[in-house]
């Protein structure tokens, strides 16, 4: 049931963002690049280790200050947990509004607030298991404008919550890479 209705809040929300970014010059931006993500087991005595990956999101602007933004992830890396190797691969996709703040400088500091889902799996000696669960962030980060059409997101931090088992984890993910606006 959550995987339907994220899969057509995702559908929705691409779409609307096509459609209005063909309407609005100058209102959408793209972004890329990589992430790493301080993830948390929520277990007891577990320590947490560090996933590296990428983020990729598009936001489309409805007023000058408040846009839509759907954001995809996906972080990968080979923990030691408890003594043991554990392949570890989490995918997100999450949607919600963003705020940026335009101003006469050339930095640009944006925040929001993403919810939808998110796909943990994780093999050892041959066998493996995944779950799609809820997922949500809050954070921002800052750009740094280049020119019209080009900037460079110095950072963006966030807030990452994932439920696995019944059992909330609270990460902490930084991305950095290029925007690309129209």
């Amino acid at each position: 049931m959550l995987r339907k209705l994220a899969l057509i809040c995702a559908l929705l929300s691409l779409a609307s963002l096509l459609a209005y970014a063909q309407e609005q010059a100058k209102s959408g931006e793209v972004f890329g690049g990589y992430q790493l993500l301080h993830a948390s087991t929520g277990i007891s005595g577990v320590d947490s280790f560090n996933l590296n990956g990428w983020n990729a999101s598009a936001s489309a602007f409805l007023t000058r200050n408040l846009g839509v933004t759907a954001d995809f992830a996906g972080v990968y890396g080979t923990p030691n947990l408890a003594g043991l190797g554990v392949k570890t691969n989490l995918y997100t996709f999450l949607f919600g509004p963003t705020v940026r703040f335009p101003n006469s400088s050339r930095v640009t500091p944006f925040a929001h607030a993403l919810f939808g889902g998110g796909r943990i799996s994780g093999s050892l000696f041959g066998s493996s298991a995944s779950e799609t669960d809820f997922t949500w962030a809050a954070g921002g980060g800052v750009d740094v404008n280049l020119s019209k059409n080009f900037a460079i997101r110095v950072g963006q931090a966030d807030f990452l919550q994932t439920r696995v088992a019944g059992d909330s984890q609270n990460h902490l993910r930084f991305s950095t890479g290029i925007v690309l606006k129209f």
